[in-house]
């Protein structure tokens, strides 16, 4: 049997980082191996001259158009008043081949009489509220319970989600099924020339401590910078480059590079290509995720993908990503995390060690399976109805 799935591109369409690479890895993979259980067909608001990534420019696609806010808005309006969305409903009774459920991909879940399924990334608005502009956290706190409530089934991107899923919001916890995320088949070990040509566009001459996301707090880049004023004072040479976008509240972390007096110290790269990102993390030293709360963790996954020792938080759901592959720290500690550091930049047996542990690792995490698993749960949900 076939499932004739209604699928929201939206995230790949109009964000960056983690739920664009979510909603178009995975509907790649659906597309590409799961064609004989899985009819996709992919929904968007088109509140921009944004399109479908290239990678699913085959794939049959409708749109509705709607300004950003005034679609967040709808859909929640949907929601509080248990009324079925026309303009998505409209378009599911369109699928030439029932069953056919509605999957939201981002935490955005229209009221519809069809089956859903609803991803849900992390609740860090829950955790941490002041990671989040005001505006953003009113609309997830008040939109999150129902969207939970209305799904049909939950997918959970970590143990760690689904935990404060139930914890948080009191969703039972057979509604909620943990399908981790995938590496993608480019992240491996980059050869020695290509490696020194990235290196040299980024930290000319020294050797490299590597940060990747967006620069926002809860990345937790200002205790990164404490422990690195700790491993300059201990005679370290390395620097920290910091690569990703300008988030939200930067300019605070611009000052602190100069108040600790480390402007020679720490290159912010900016958005890097995907293409350079292999080489960057292989030739990286050590890769530091110090985040107060990941709802997956994709730079923990790239960096052992890639060989490269990796130090991260052991909170949330990053120990279930790095395994034993890493080493684990307070993220609130600069000292503990300046200590692990220091670990591996000078105990070159355990360095090695980390960089052969990380691509098994990595290899645990496969966008194949993700397809599989999400797919198998598109059938229960068919079969139970809505």
């Amino acid at each position: 049997m076939t499932v004739s799935v209604r699928y929201d591109i939206g995230p790949a369409v109009h964000q960056g980082a983690g739920l664009a690479r979510y909603a178009e890895r995975l509907a790649v993979h659906l597309r590409r191996d799961q064609a004989a259980a899985v009819d996709l067909r992919l929904f968007y608001n088109a509140h921009s001259g944004h399109t479908v990534p290239e990678s699913l420019g085959s794939v049959p696609a409708d749109t509705i158009a709607l300004g950003q806010y005034a679609w967040r808005l709808s859909v929640l309006a949907s929601q509080l008043a248990r009324r079925p969305y026309a303009p998505v409903s409209r378009l599911v009774a369109q699928q030439t081949q029932p069953p056919a459920l509605y999957h939201a991909t981002e935490h955005l879940l229209p009221y519809l009489r069809t089956p859903t399924v609803l991803t849900v990334h992390d609740l860090i608005f829950e955790r941490y509220p002041e990671h989040h502009t005001r505006r953003n956290t009113w609309f997830l706190k008040v939109g999150m319970r129902l969207f939970a409530r209305a799904a049909d089934a939950i997918i959970a991107v970590s143990r760690h989600t689904q935990r404060d899923l139930v914890e948080l919001y009191g969703v039972a916890p057979a509604k909620i099924h943990v399908i981790y995320e995938g590496i993608d088949a480019g992240f491996r070990p980059a050869g020695e020339a290509e490696v020194a040509t990235v290196a040299a566009r980024y930290s000319p001459a020294r050797p490299y401590l590597l940060m990747v996301g967006t620069l926002e707090p809860r990345k937790n880049h200002a205790v990164a910078l404490h422990a690195l004023a700790r491993l300059k004072a201990a005679g370290l040479p390395h620097r920290l480059v910091i690569a990703g976008g300008r988030g939200w509240l930067f300019e605070p972390i611009r000052r602190l590079v100069d108040e600790l007096g480390l402007a020679d110290d720490v290159i912010f790269g900016g958005y890097v290509p995907a293409a350079d990102l292999p080489a960057l993390y292989t030739g990286a030293a050590c890769v530091l995720l110090p985040s107060l709360y990941e709802g997956f963790g994709f730079p923990v996954l790239e960096a052992m993908a890639c060989a490269a020792p990796v130090v991260c938080s052991n909170v949330s759901s990053l120990p279930e990503v790095a395994g034993d592959a890493a080493l684990l720290v307070d993220p609130h500690d600069p000292v503990a995390l300046a200590d692990a550091v220091a670990l591996v930049l000078t105990q070159p047996a355990l360095a090695d060690a980390m960089r052969a542990l990380g691509p098994p690792q990595a290899a645990c995490f496969r966008w194949e399976s993700c397809a599989a698993e999400t797919a198998a749960l598109y059938h229960a949900v068919a079969a139970d109805g809505p």
